[in-house]
């Protein structure tokens, strides 16, 4: 598998025809693109526990390496609302070191994942687990806006959701109006702002987001110039605010660390992946191209590796931003590399102003990405469902809001996995064949002028198996031959033309009906065996255990076989 590992960035095979025309398309869209992220990429930082700044630099340096070395055309990195809950649940147990750490871990695996070409695997995550967790990140995101939102006064807020919601709602008597209505007016103005310049197309590549904030610093500032109104708490009154480029920090792996971190890092790793191709897989449908799975989980490996170096934190494609390259005309990778250009001017020049802007308009902004993250169509969607993908589903989104999103993965893969086997086991039908075989039920493998005088002689039993034999077929031969009340058989058939494959607890399980037939006096005959199932059952010595001349080629041979062990 590593020595068919190929490595092939969409960036090279695109700019072999690249053109003028393409560059200015690219151009604009990378500005544009550079613009949406610059709000989003403060308020991830801030809600993830770490400064503004840190959120920005984990958008240049993440989103200028996933498109330098990503395997779409189109994906836009960056940090993600995704990533806040993780990213803020291990500084607070293992500071920012461990959380960089975590990250650079991550960063490992998901290049492990590329070249052990897992990437086809991960996109199979069954998507109850995916709606689940995504949907519960999003009642936690909004969660931990709401006192920025209104403007709260508490001394500090409890980390579990049940409690942190009892804290709220014992603060509400300290809720500042104007805070509140910065807040407020942050979500009605994103929200409506796509309604609003519907007919107006330079109007409506400015993002919302960005409108909101511009308008609710400028209000801000005039409240507290001309009515002296000054408990509107401002990203400056919370955070030094720096445009200093960083310098490069290694971290300090040791054994005890890395054991320590490497699940937060697996659950970084894991999220990270399914995000990132979750989004290039819809872009994919969008332009009509074909993402490489492998080649992106390495990019946003190396994307993951390089952040925490610089004081970032865990990166991923963002599908909101991706999307808007996509509808403003990007269609190579550099218009990924614009827009992380624009971040560093942004960044190196205008930074300082970002301490002008009100928490509660960016508790607006993070309520809208909640709520756009939440999915609640699809949540409703699947509850329509089997009662399998309903469980996984709430098992998933309750265990993500309540305890944390590493549980909620482990346990929803868990039970999405035992369910899945379940689904599978009711698949394989033993039947007892009484009497006489119908020809009807036949294929075209057999005579069927010979099989309409096929009776089954006294002293015979039939059983055939339909679908795959693995774990439970085995119990249900038991299950149907308890079930029988009658003379005990000299010959027990088993057919088995419809059985595609069988594993090792198929095997295990067939073994011991075997060796129990023979301790009863009875002659296993098998029939219809197709030839990977008989290879498969050479190996496991069958052809010792019954004998060759037991393991007939179809029912004629087998009935055959069992008149002569019969009359013997």
């Amino acid at each position: 598998m590593i020595a068919s590992f190929t490595f092939k960035p969409k960036l090279f095979s695109t700019l072999r025809n690249y053109d003028r025309r393409q560059f200015t398309t690219d151009l604009l869209a990378g500005i544009i693109v550079g613009i949406v992220a610059l709000p989003l990429a403060i308020a991830f930082g801030i809600a993830s526990g770490v400064t503004p700044e840190k959120g920005i630099i984990t958008a240049i340096v993440a989103g200028l390496i996933i498109s330098l070395f990503g395997g779409s055309k189109v994906q836009i990195g960056g940090p993600t609302g995704a990533f806040i809950i993780i990213i803020y649940g291990i500084i607070q147990q293992y500071g920012f070191e461990g959380l960089t750490i975590a990250t650079f871990l991550a960063g490992a695996f998901l290049i492990m994942f590329g070249i052990l070409h897992l990437g086809t695997i991960i996109k199979y995550i069954p998507y109850p687990i995916v709606v689940g967790f995504t949907s519960g990140i999003a009642l936690t995101i909004f969660t931990t806006q709401i006192k920025d939102l209104l403007g709260l006064t508490m001394t500090s807020v409890p980390s579990d959701f049940i409690e942190k919601w009892i804290a709220y709602i014992g603060a509400m008597p300290t809720i500042d109006i104007w805070s509140a209505s910065v807040g407020i007016m942050s979500v009605v103005i994103i929200a409506l702002w796509p309604k609003i310049v519907h007919s107006n197309n330079l109007l409506k590549k400015l993002p919302g987001s960005l409108i909101a904030i511009i308008l609710m610093t400028i209000a801000a500032l005039l409240l507290k110039q001309y009515t002296g109104v000054s408990s509107i708490e401002t990203i400056g009154d919370r955070f030094s605010i720096s445009n200093q480029l960083p310098g490069t920090q290694v971290p300090q792996l040791t054994w005890d660390v890395i054991k320590e971190l490497v699940s937060p890092a697996i659950t970084i790793a894991i999220l990270g992946a399914i995000e990132s191709l979750l989004s290039a897989t819809v872009a994919d449908g969008v332009i009509g191209d074909r993402h490489d799975s492998n080649t992106e989980l390495i990019a946003q490996g190396i994307a993951n590796l390089a952040s925490p170096l610089v004081g970032g934190i865990p990166a991923t494609g963002a599908i909101a931003r991706t999307m808007t390259n996509i509808n403003n005309g990007g269609r190579t990778p550099v218009a990924g590399i614009i827009h992380a250009a624009v971040l560093l001017l942004i960044f190196l020049f205008l930074m300082p102003l970002a301490q002008y802007i009100p928490m509660a308009c960016l508790a607006g902004v993070l309520v809208i990405v909640a709520y756009n993250m939440s999915g609640w169509r699809s949540f409703f969607s699947i509850m329509k469902n089997p009662k399998s993908d309903v469980i996984v589903l709430w098992v998933t989104f309750i265990l993500t809001v309540v305890f944390d999103l590493t549980i909620a993965i482990e346990v929803g893969l868990i039970c999405a996995c035992l369910l899945f086997m379940r689904r599978m086991a009711e698949t394989t039908e033993v039947k007892v064949i009484s009497q006489e075989i119908n020809p009807e039920e036949e294929t075209s493998d057999f005579q069927m002028g010979n099989l309409e005088h096929l009776t089954i002689p006294e002293g015979v039993e039939v059983y055939e198996i339909n679908g795959p034999y693995f774990f439970g077929a085995g119990n249900r031969f038991e299950e149907i031959m308890g079930a029988l009340h009658h003379k005990r058989p000299k010959v027990r058939i088993i057919r088995m033309r419809k059985v595609p494959f069988v594993d090792s607890t198929g095997i295990h399980n067939l073994t011991n009906l075997c060796l129990l037939s023979q301790n009863e006096g009875i002659q296993i005959v098998l029939s219809g065996v197709n030839p990977k199932v008989q290879a498969v059952l050479h190996k496991a010595g069958f052809d010792v255990m019954l004998g060759e001349e037991n393991i007939c080629s179809h029912i004629n041979v087998a009935l055959e076989r069992a008149k002569y062990l019969i009359n013997k």
